[in-house]
């Protein structure tokens, strides 16, 4: 999917080919984003369904809140305490590391709020927070009659008290995502009705002034999308959920650029080791993206516990693995995982493939119970497993006939999506929390979403497994080796179509771009 770029600058900010890599799925409504900076996993809620979940490397998707009183924006404060909008409650909450539960704001002027939305916390550690009535409408909170007869944004003091309104009361019609510029001396609020944007200028005091249209029209007769989440980089640029995805405004209030997203988005978030990755609460599903600049710094962004003992988790910063001889020693937090075509047409008799040798060489290898041992250590100890699948759609269109290769296969009718010849060979289905990439080329970065898991799991470190040793296998580790990817071949989880071919492989080419060792190995310096 090709991003669209209007001005220039655009492209200074993410590339405009950046992959759009669907991370978990099948949700009701997917909402406030937000990203544990030294725990690094990401929490989100789901509305409709009542429920905050959280995405990390390990364990992929898990529920971690039901009932969640229907909440929607959550951010951190400066001590990293979780700071929710709750549709059912009407309330702005801090959750606690303890467990406990304040009610930071619940009422304005003895009337209950309408239903906090949107939250972001101001250095001072003052809280703004937006106040649509969303909340009281059918399936995305409870229905039930409003008491204030307007709908605001508020600003709660450092230390709490009163809510103070900070906007005419009916300059609004449905405030939703707000922002501060880097700086903190401009103030950003949405309009979903309105399809605008306000800035505002930040007085000493907190409250707002000066206020003025940003940016409108923010709508499209032929896309979903509206003006719903929206944030701020650190180069001051706001980026906002809008028609076909997110819609990117330089400090100026120019239209950059697009990004464009396969479902409508709601709300957006940057994570990652380095915030550098942004992840989209889109509908059903969650996305990840990388991006070349990083956001506005929030307070918890920097926020760390007494011990510093996550740095390793920063690819950047971490020092080479040793990865050779007796002291082999692999972190399994930088780690991934990859089974690459290990599919029926591949290795099993009766597949497309099966009179090229490969069944039997495969057997000789004893790949499939290599890589399932080798899978099964690798899960428990937090690393990431990604399955790469060769999948075409009937009568493979799109796949190019320029190689031999991808002659035999279209002449074959092989690897064609839900057909048996196309399935992960028994014993090695995906697990919960496990990825699956799909290709049309022997290399499993090419045209993949390959390289957005990793930056978004923060893994530079590759157990690279799977059929076609001479092929996939040595094509993905070439290319990973270029990329700056520590590459690991077991070269008992890998096969070919016959054991000359694989030595070949094994014996020279792989020597130069991966360490070369067996599963064993892998399993023992794994930890």
């Amino acid at each position: 999917m090709t991003h669209v770029t209007l001005r220039s600058e655009f492209e200074s900010l993410i590339d405009p080919y950046a992959p759009v890599g669907q991370i978990g799925t099948g949700f009701d409504f997917t909402e406030g984003p937000v990203w544990h900076p030294t725990l690094h996993y990401l929490l989100f809620s789901d509305m409709p369904a009542d429920v905050r979940r959280r995405w990390d490397a390990r364990r992929g998707v898990a529920e971690v809140k039901r009932p969640s009183n229907k909440c929607n924006g959550m951010t951190y404060d400066a001590e990293l305490n979780l700071i929710v909008c709750e549709h059912a409650t009407s309330s702005l909450i801090r959750e606690r590391a303890d467990g406990r539960r304040e009610v930071i704001a619940s009422h304005f002027e003895n009337q209950e709020l309408n239903s906090p939305n949107d939250v972001c916390v101001h250095s001072s550690g003052a809280i703004y927070f937006s106040d649509p009535w969303y909340g009281r409408m059918p399936v995305y909170g409870v229905e039930r009659p409003r008491q204030l007869g307007f709908q605001g944004v508020y600003r709660v003091p450092p230390g709490g008290g009163a809510p103070k309104l900070l906007v005419d009361r009916y300059l609004f019609e449905q405030p939703n995502g707000l922002c501060f510029s880097p700086d903190e001396r401009a103030f950003y609020v949405n309009d979903t009705v309105q399809t605008l944007i306000r800035a505002f200028d930040v007085e000493p005091d907190g409250s707002l002034s000066n206020a003025r249209v940003f940016a409108s029209g923010i709508r499209s007769e032929l896309e979903p999308g509206v003006p719903d989440g929206m944030k701020c980089d650190q180069r001051g640029n706001v980026w906002v959920t809008a028609p076909g995805g997110v819609w990117v405004y330089s400090p100026a209030g120019e239209l950059l650029g697009k990004l464009r997203v396969p479902e409508l988005v709601a709300n957006l978030a940057w994570g990652g080791p380095e915030f550098r990755t942004l992840y989209l609460t889109a509908t059903h599903s969650v996305y990840a993206i990388p991006t070349r600049v990083g956001p506005r710094h929030e307070p918890y962004m920097t926020a760390r516990p007494a011990s510093a003992g996550n740095a390793a988790t920063s690819t950047s910063a971490a020092a080479a693995p040793i990865l050779s001889g007796e002291a082999m020693q692999i972190d399994p937090r930088r780690c991934a995982m990859i089974i690459q075509d290990l599919q029926n047409d591949v290795i099993m008799d009766g597949g497309a493939f099966a009179d090229s040798g490969a069944p039997a060489h495969a057997r000789q290898q004893r790949v499939i119970d290599n890589v399932r041992r080798l899978a099964a250590a690798a899960r428990s100890r937090g690393v990431v497993i990604i399955h790469v699948w060769f999948i075409v759609e009937p009568g493979a269109p799109g796949v190019t006939l320029n190689a031999p290769l991808f002659e035999g296969l279209v002449d074959s009718k092989a690897m064609v999506r839900g057909s048996w010849g196309a399935a992960p060979v028994p014993g090695l289905e995906p697990q919960p929390g496990d990825f699956i990439v799909e290709k049309m080329r022997m290399s499993a970065w090419e045209g993949t979403r390959l390289e957005t898991i990793l930056k978004a799991t923060g893994r530079d470190m590759i157990i690279n497994t799977g059929a076609w040793t001479n092929m996939s296998v040595e094509h993905t580790a070439r290319t990973g080796a270029d990329k700056g990817y520590f590459m690991i071949v077991p070269e008992d989880c890998c096969s070919t179509m016959n054991a000359d071919w694989h030595n070949a492989s094994i014996n020279f080419a792989l020597q130069n771009v991966s360490i070369v060792t067996n599963a064993d190995a892998v399993v023992k310096a794994l930890g």
